[in-house]
């Protein structure tokens, strides 16, 4: 990674952060209130306008790129969690990496999920499962190991 990417990679984390916070927030009311108040003091000039609107439209300018990045970075991060979770476990392998497709092949892909959510949604109805879903690989899962129930032990209450 080059010098300048780590740079912005870390600035844009931090801005991020932040900006996020609600004190933040809390802080750009109290400015907009402030230039609001101040308005009667310029006489509502096109100077005074200016300043906001020119304020507001640098900041916004440059916080689409700073959020954008930091939203790629957490984005990619999850996909590669994901798509490590599908490998190790006994999902449909074929799943990992489909953010990368063209938007017809994936939209295939959610098409075919789509007919076998609604698949196992009638299966689960005329099951009695009440919302419980069964496996959409029903052949390659294995059957859950059962748990002896804890003892329990009896409480007695006492009549006074």
């Amino acid at each position: 990674m080059s010098g300048f990417t780590a740079f912005f990679t870390k600035f844009s984390t931090s801005v991020s952060k932040w900006t996020g916070r609600p004190l933040v927030f809390a802080c750009c009311c109290v400015l907009v209130i402030l230039w609001a108040a101040s308005g009667p003091v310029f006489g509502f000039s096109d100077t005074w306008q200016l300043v906001i609107n020119t304020s507001t439209t640098i900041i916004t300018f440059l916080m689409v790129f700073l959020i954008q990045n930091t939203q790629n970075r957490d984005n990619n991060a999850l996909h590669a969690k994901l798509d490590e979770l599908i490998r190790v476990s006994e999902g449909e392998n074929g799943f990992i990496g489909i953010e990368n497709l063209s938007d017809e092949e994936l939209e295939a892909i959610l098409a075919e999920c789509d007919k076998n959510a609604t698949e196992l949604r009638l299966v689960s109805k005329k099951n009695g499962r009440n919302g419980a879903l069964p496996s959409l690989h029903a052949s390659k899962t294995k059957a859950a190991p059962t748990k002896k129930p804890a003892a329990r032990t009896a409480r007695t209450k006492t009549k006074a």
